[in-house]
């Protein structure tokens, strides 16, 4: 499978890069909403205490979904 779906419905073609909204870096990979908010691993790490309170999901701030972490 050479897409990836992206925010919105777009597709991400592999190789390319996201984008956090955080720290504004280019990364392969980041946390994505559905609304298209995006975290890296490590601004995700960083600001874990206040967008997850039980280790399996974490919480928009734009939109305040809940999203899972894969590990369920």
């Amino acid at each position: 499978m050479e897409d990836r779906k992206e925010k919105g419905g777009r597709r991400r073609k592999k190789g390319e890069t996201a984008r956090c909204h955080c720290c504004g870096g280019e990364f392969p990979f980041c946390w994505t909403c559905r609304c298209g908010f995006a975290i890296c691993q490590d601004c995700l790490e960083e600001n874990f205490w206040g967008m997850s309170c039980n280790g399996i999901t974490w919480y928009c701030p734009d939109c305040e979904r809940t999203n899972g972490l894969g590990n369920q």
